[in-house]
């Protein structure tokens, strides 16, 4: 069993990876730095048992995009407010946040692609994790993650390039 992981070291080593994954379900605004806050509440209520995870990355990613839907379901449900005037989200202090637009970008793909491209992509899970997460095989993972690229390029000009023929980016 591994040597448990103090949990700031896992804020500060995997913390820009969750909030990605958040900000890629969620799009680039304040509720995906809520959904990047659960995820690490929920993680400190039982850190004991997880520190000892051999793949904690992979909880805290599969923990985030859980509550990233979450949140989605849980607005679906209120509906939009009129009462609220939408933040405008900063940069401050937010890793990787020139790359807002295409946080939102990814939060507009069908819900498929969207997972493939967070979890693969975002998160840095090889196809076969994302598909055991999606309970999906890994080839339909694998076109979801290379139909959800291709989606991104019709509709962004990025100025990093992304690898769809390797397991990463």
């Amino acid at each position: 069993m591994p040597t448990p992981l103090p949990f700031e070291t896992a804020i500060e080593t995997h913390g820009a990876t969750v909030l990605r994954v958040c900000r890629a379900v969620l799009g680039g605004h304040v509720d995906a730095e809520d959904a990047w806050a659960e995820t690490f509440v929920a993680a400190l209520a039982d850190w004991d048992r997880i520190a000892r995870i051999e793949n904690v990355r992979g909880w805290l990613v599969t923990v985030a995009h859980r509550k990233a839907i979450d949140v989605l379901r849980a607005k679906g449900k209120q509906g939009p407010s009129l009462d609220v005037v939408p933040e405008t989200p900063t940069t401050l202090g937010i890793p990787e946040a020139t790359h807002l637009d295409l946080y939102r970008a990814i939060a507009l793909l069908p819900p498929g692609q969207r997972t493939a491209i967070t979890l693969h992509y975002l998160a840095g899970l090889p196809y076969a994790e994302v598909a055991a997460e999606t309970g999906i095989s890994p080839a339909a993972a694998r076109r979801a993650g290379a139909d959800g690229v291709h989606t991104l390029r019709a509709t962004l000009t990025l100025p990093f390039p992304i690898d769809t023929d390797g397991e990463s980016a």
